[in-house]
């Protein structure tokens, strides 16, 4: 008969060791729970691992609990024990709850449409303006232009007149709102002007004026704030608060794929009341861009992970 070696022994003990931690884990997780569960008497217990996912997306309370407080409504006691059917409707209830623009509406034949970005220092407004750009232009053919008055970062104007250049585009650096505006007019035959703007610190009120003074000599027909969502939702709302002065109409979410939490952007839709354009996924121009919905953005939230898009920029 042999006998176990010492080693043999040693892999056992450590195998059976993990085990017990293994059910140690599970069973604080439960009681953590459990706990949680008590201290929130009106999630029912069917339902309250869907709260605990939400909280975990960095939704906000209020939100999480509404969208709990929705579905128990809809849904009878029986079918919330469907895990399918109550994930599908938290999917359906998050889409409601986030207004879709769409993707811009060109008209030719009656002049370009005006599209400007803005937002604060390092979100990605100028690689989001060269996607843009190279989408229409090459996968759609319209005739586009670009205008920048992003002139304090001369990486930046380089930056874009590099893209211009390869996708065949005008570019025009302005540096005063009258030169914007002869830029516009310059550029009249085309169907899209997207005018990248310099990145303003929220607190630079000053700047921020500045920006409205130029927007104003040539009225966008939208303006769309740009949002990095690896900035915390404090950050985000104190810029939609500022860049409000300039008309924002539109929200584009970037860096998606360093997002800490994709519910903060569910949060900052609902406190702002704005309607979704775009969302950016990378740096690679032009593919990293897409039209946001909010089925999409629904599945971000529920799975925790950057998922293959469901749309494309069109």
């Amino acid at each position: 008969m042999s006998r176990a070696s010492p080693a043999d022994l040693q892999v056992d003990s450590a195998s059976q060791l993990r085990g017990e931690l293994g059910q140690i884990r599970a069973l604080v997780e439960q009681l953590l729970v459990e706990s949680r569960a008590a201290r929130q008497p009106d999630i029912p217990r069917q339902v309250f691992d869907y709260y605990l996912q939400l909280i975990g997306a960095e939704v906000a309370d209020e939100i999480a609990r509404q969208i709990i407080q929705t579905i128990t409504a809809e849904l009878t006691p029986e079918q919330l024990h469907d895990s399918t059917l109550v994930r599908q409707r938290i999917a359906r209830c998050i889409e409601r709850m986030l207004p879709q623009a769409g993707p811009l509406e060109l008209s030719p034949g009656q002049g370009p449409r005006i599209i400007a970005l803005v937002g604060p220092t390092g979100v990605g407004k100028t690689t989001t303006i060269a996607k843009l750009a190279a989408n229409f232009r090459l996968r759609q053919g319209r005739k586009v232009g670009l205008a920048t008055i992003d002139t304090y970062r001369i990486a930046a104007v380089d930056q874009l007149r590099t893209y211009a250049r390869i996708i065949d585009v005008p570019l025009h650096v302005v540096l005063t709102p009258q030169e914007l505006q002869e830029a516009v007019a310059a550029m009249r035959d085309t169907d899209l002007i997207l005018i990248d703007t310099t990145g303003r610190s929220p607190k630079d009120t000053a700047r921020i004026e500045q920006l409205r003074q130029f927007l104003e000599a040539v009225r966008p027909d939208e303006v769309h704030l740009v949002l990095a969502t690896t900035c915390g939702q404090k950050v985000m709302l104190e810029a939609a608060e500022q860049f409000g002065r300039v008309g924002v109409n539109r929200i584009i979410f970037t860096k998606l794929d360093e997002a800490v939490g994709f519910g903060v952007m569910l949060n900052v839709v609902r406190k702002l009341d704005k309607q979704l354009s775009y969302l950016t996924t990378g740096q690679a121009v032009p593919d990293d861009i897409e039209v946001a919905h909010g089925r999409r953005l629904a599945e971000l939230i529920l799975t925790g992970r950057l998922i293959a898009p469901t749309g494309t920029c069109a």
